[in-house]
Parts: structure tokens; sequence; C-alpha cells
């Protein structure tokens, strides 16, 4: 960078403290978003930008979900960046809907409560999204306190449903369908905030240029429905029994498929996630059919279709030898997408990350994380994606689960990332006149 772009740098990042990272996350960790009803914390966050001298937009969706969207004007001959994340939560902060799905009780950092512990902030979604969100939100209010000279628009966005989401039972507008998948993603490039760059902050201390899409896979296993007292003395055939087969079979083959397609960052996997059928009130009965579901994570050089048809593959032996016939049908798809390591926007996000981080950038592999970013790229925008390193150890000395992993946040983390945001945008017009 040229003195001028260090001094830039060096005039944001004094508007950046401790006091300005903790409103933001906690104010944020504060507000429930769940997948489907964002709209508190978009409005929050329109609010906040506004009180900044950020010129913001609520971009409402529907009743309950909506966009926040900052923008700061600069030359408009020049290219525009966008700053984006996501809002809402991976589960919800409602009891009745996460236990016992999520873990045998509601623990401290599975609500929407913000507990800080001293460089720990720990509460639903502190380290995924809304920490990350909390970055982007002081990085371009220290822009515009600081005053300096945008070579061209940066723009903050913060999307709805970027979860890998169906609706949720009991949130958002009834009857509403498509909350999650990228929607907000969609819908604010559709409407009007489409850039010429974008950088996704979500959780990883790299910079990613590639990234894993799914397909989500449905497969029925038939049954007889039937009486345990007539068992020995009617047809009988026990879906919840061939489930099982199938589901081992299936997890068996998603080792060798995420070996076989890995390819240049990215090592997909699947796994199977639900499993239903039967009358819970009727113990005594057999069912007709189970359902088993499956998150396939794909590379850019795989399809949706392709990935049901090695499903089918996959459990052609077992239909043999059980004399049964199972229906594969996909029920979701977002594709994987791939930026040019040589645009501007990843050469300058990796050269903001080696700044900070002091050492020499080596991509990290065998990922298998899906995000906005595929909804971003579809559209058109080349994508860098760089984020936080997952917190450690929990603030009681306890380890780091999934769970607690994206629920706590280091202050200290979050502020190397708001230097690597502000780093990498001032960097994006460089190496564009390169």
């Amino acid at each position: 960078m040229t003195v001028q772009d260090e001094q830039f740098v060096t005039e944001v990042m004094k508007q950046v403290d401790r006091d300005h990272l903790l409103d933001a996350v906690c104010g944020l960790i504060d507000i429930p978003s769940p997948t489907g009803a964002e709209r508190p914390a978009a409005s929050w966050l329109v609010d906040h930008l506004a009180d900044a001298g950020v010129d913001a937009t609520l971009q409402v969706i529907d009743d309950e979900q909506a966009n926040a969207v900052g923008v700061l004007p600069g030359d408009p001959d020049g290219d525009t960046v966008l700053l984006y994340a996501p809002l809402d939560t991976y589960t919800t902060g409602i009891e009745a809907l996460d236990i016992p799905d999520a873990g045998p009780r509601l623990r401290e950092d599975m609500q929407p409560h913000a507990t800080v512990y001293d460089d720990i902030i720990v509460g639903l979604a502190a380290g995924n999204p809304k920490g990350h969100a909390a970055c982007i939100l002081v990085a371009i209010e220290a822009m515009r306190r600081a005053g300096v000279d945008l070579p061209g628009d940066v723009v903050a966005g913060f999307g709805a449903g970027g979860m890998p989401s169906f609706a949720v039972d009991g949130v958002g507008v009834p009857g509403r369908a498509n909350t999650g998948h990228g929607v907000g993603a969609t819908f604010l490039l559709e409407r009007g905030f489409a850039t010429d760059h974008a950088i996704i902050a979500k959780p990883g201390w790299t910079v990613s240029h590639e990234e894993v899409g799914l397909t989500w896979v449905e497969v029925e296993i038939p049954g007889q429905h039937s009486y345990v007292g007539s068992r020995h003395r009617m047809p009988y055939r026990n879906a919840a029994r061939d489930a099982a087969r199938v589901i081992e079979v299936l997890e068996d083959w998603c080792e060798t498929y995420a070996e076989h397609h890995e390819t240049g960052t990215m090592r997909p996997q699947g796994v199977v996630s639900s499993v239903h059928g039967g009358f819970e009130r009727l113990a005594a009965s057999t069912t007709a059919s189970v359902r088993v579901r499956m998150d396939i994570r794909m590379t850019p050089e795989q399809t949706a279709p392709s990935v049901v048809r090695e499903v089918r593959t996959a459990l052609a032996p077992l239909e043999t030898q059980l004399g049964a016939c199972f229906t594969v049908r996909q029920i979701a798809s977002v594709p994987a997408s791939r930026t040019d390591p040589a645009a501007p926007v990843v050469r300058a996000t990796v050269a903001a990350w080696e700044a900070v981080a002091g050492e020499r950038h080596e991509p990290v592999l065998a990922n298998s994380g899906a995000t906005d970013a595929n909804i971003l790229r579809m559209r058109g925008v080349p994508t860098a994606r760089v984020g936080m390193p997952k917190v450690q150890q929990g603030p009681d000395g306890r380890p780091v689960d999934f769970t607690l992993g994206m629920n706590a946040v280091d202050v200290r983390e979050m502020r190397r990332l708001v230097e690597v945001l502000v780093r990498s945008v001032r960097g994006v017009w460089g190496s564009r006149q390169e």
C-alpha cells in the first residue's frame, strides 16, 4: 500500500475502540433474529447507521423479514465495494424450538442476550454471524467519522435469511417458505445494491475465493403399515429397520464422496441430518414410509442433479439386497462458486490479511462451509471471504464445542477484522488501478 493508503487506514482505525465494538456486537446479540424474523435487528442497524451519519435503508422483504443497508458515497465514477454479513441465527434462542435437537438444555450462550467476560462476549450468534456483522458496522461508521475521501461507494449490507434453512415453524410470516438459503442477499442485489466487488465476513481467519454449494436430498424408504400383534401373521416390512441400513450406507458413502470430489480448497462433505416417519402416538404400529434427509456439499464442477444420481447409485446395491425401491429427490440446492484469485477484491483482501496478521497468507484447504458468497457470485459480483478465528476456550475454561464456537467472539479479534476490512476496501481501489 502507498503512504496515502496507510494514512487512510490509520485515520479510520483511530475511530475504532473497544466501546464501539462492544456496542455493536452486544446490540445485535440482544435482538432475536431467527431465520424469517430478522426485521427488528435490521431496523436497529438502520437506526445505528443513520445516527452515525450513514445513508441507511431498511429493505423490507415482508412484515418480519428485512435487510439493512448503509452507503458511504464516494467518487461516482469509481468502483463500488460491498461489505456483507447475514443477520439470522443458526438456532432460534427459543427453548421450544431448539431443545432437544440443539442440546439437552438452552445454555447461556444459546440465548439472545450478550454477556461480556473480559475480552470474550457470549450470546446467541456472537461469533457467527453477529460478531462479523458488528465488524462491518464498526468499519463503515469509522470510515464515516474519519471523513476520508472514497474513490468509490462503500456499501454495508446486512442480509436476512443467510442460513441454510427452510422456514421455521412459529417464526416469521405464516405460510412463507423461502426465508433462508440466501433470500436476503438475493433481494439486496436485485433491488438496487449490486456492486463491482464484495467482501463477505464469515468465520475463519483466512481469505477464501471459492466455496462449496449444497444439495439437500431426501430419501424415502417404503414399508408396510402394520401392527405388532400381527407381525407374525401378515406381510411385514419395517421401514424403520431399512432406514437404519440406508443411513449406514449413506454415512459410509459420504467419506468416499468427499475424497472423490476434493478440488482446490474444497473438500465437500455430506451428512444424514434427520429422520422422519411413524406414529409417535402409536408405538404398536410400523409406518408405511420413513424419510431420511441429507445435506451434501458440492464443488463448482458438480450440479444438483449429478449429486442426486450419485446418491441413487450408492443405494442401488441395498435396494437389490432388500428387494425395495427407494425414492431419491432433491429438495434444495445452492450452486458452488469461485472468484478468480487474481481478481482485485481477492488480491486486496489477501494483502490486507497479511498486513494485519504479519505473515504470508496460505490458503486453508479441505473447506466445506457454504455462505451467501455463493449468492453474491451467482449475481455476478466477484467476492472474497474473510473472518475471525473461532474462540478456542470458553470464558469458564470449558472446551469450545460447535455451539459455543458459533456463540462466542473475542473483541480483540473483532478489531483485527475491522482493520482487515478497512484495508481491503482501500486495497480494492489500488488493485483496480494497477
